[in-house]
């Protein structure tokens, strides 16, 4: 059985495909920050020296299993080369 074939089998499931979409932001903001990472060809370790941090502070954020502030965020985005920004987010009001 295939990745693909097992995911939709279980997104088939209403309880697992709420909580999915319940987390989707979440798991497509981590990417982002190990999309930084990757295209700034450092790892962990190098991305914690640059940030004056450790190694478990990187991995925990980049696992999802911590709360960061703004500034904890605009530092990791520095040191791998990027600005962060946020973008207004559309959103359609009943008139």
């Amino acid at each position: 059985m295939s990745l693909q074939h097992l995911k939709q089998r279980a997104l088939s499931n209403t309880e697992v495909r709420a909580e999915y979409e319940r987390l989707e932001n979440e798991f497509a903001f981590i990417d982002q920050l190990l999309s930084m990472r990757a295209q700034a060809g450092l790892t962990q370790e190098q991305l914690a020296k640059r940030m004056h941090t450790q190694k478990s502070n990187i991995s925990r954020l980049e696992r999802g299993n911590a709360n960061p502030s703004w500034a904890t965020l605009l530092k990791y985005a520095h040191a791998c080369g990027f600005e962060l920004n946020l973008t207004p987010h559309k959103m359609s009001h009943d008139v």
